[in-house]
């Protein structure tokens, strides 16, 4: 019997969502997509019992095919920029969790990746923040600047290789504490993922997460990565920019140093 880990949400949508998404990224694995802890079962509404993955220190093996792995799950898609998961509840709109991040229907999806992001990761956080008392109007207009640009094409990027013209299929919270290290196996993909938030979007943004909390042995995973899906020119210098994505989920459920944050990387971009 596999060993569970149970994990308790305050909304049953919640709980479904993530069941749901779980299932969605773990579709992946069967052209090499990252492993996916399993849901083994949903016994009470508000209640996931999940596959408890026992977490190590990862190897330079582990984490490069990590990086390859990874690189397959984006690349299995979405089918437009914003979707979620099937399955994903509507009961009360197309929103996830305390933060309430949104995602798109096929009918009202935007047409570019800059488009969705500039909308639905950007201008939707800036101004719930703004009406909190988070930013002056000042602060908020560095945001709109960038969001601009975006809907505009001028911070556009190719997607990696594999991915090609179309959405990712990318994790949405790809920070370090999401990605387990099993111990005493050959995981055949390196790492397993947990706590996802999945939806159709640019490949670069899971990158930049991995990095903003400092994933060990990031740079192998990200050879690795580009070995297998070769990232468009100048990925570097789009990290920050995609970070402005988890950037402004904290400052909206934080505040603090993310503010100041959030802000420095917007600036560079404005």
């Amino acid at each position: 019997m596999p060993e569970i880990h149970v994990k308790t949400f305050r909304d049953p949508d919640e709980a479904t969502a993530e069941a749901a998404g779980l299932a969605w990224l773990a579709e992946a694995e069967e052209t090499g997509g990252t492993r996916i802890a399993r849901v083994l079962d949903h016994p009470e509404p508000t209640v996931l019992h999940l596959e408890q993955i026992r977490d190590g220190s990862p190897t330079r093996a582990q984490a490069e095919r990590f990086g390859r792995s990874l690189a397959r799950t984006h690349a299995a898609g979405a089918d437009h920029w914003g979707a979620p998961s099937p399955g994903f509840p509507t009961r009360g709109g197309l929103r996830m969790g305390r933060s309430r991040t949104p995602f798109t229907s096929a009918a009202d999806a935007p047409a570019t990746w800059g488009a969705f992001f500039a909308e639905y990761r950007i201008r939707d956080f800036v101004q719930r923040i703004v009406d909190r008392g988070g930013f002056d109007a000042a602060e908020a207009a560095v945001f709109d600047r960038v969001a601009d640009r975006l809907e505009d094409g001028t911070l556009g990027s190719p997607q990696p290789r594999l991915v090609g013209d179309a959405p990712a299929r990318i994790h949405g919270d790809l920070w370090a504490g999401n990605v387990l290290w099993p111990t005493g196996s050959s995981e055949p993909t390196g790492a397993a993922l947990i706590d996802a938030t999945p939806h159709g979007g640019h490949a670069e943004t899971d990158l930049a997460l991995l990095a903003l909390f400092g994933l060990p042995r990031l740079e192998t995973v990200l050879a690795g990565y580009d070995a297998e899906s070769r990232l468009a020119d100048g990925w570097q210098e789009r990290v920050e920019l995609h970070q402005l994505a988890p950037l402004l989920l904290h400052v909206f459920l934080f505040g603090g140093s993310y503010t100041d944050h959030a802000l420095r990387a917007a600036r560079r971009y404005a």
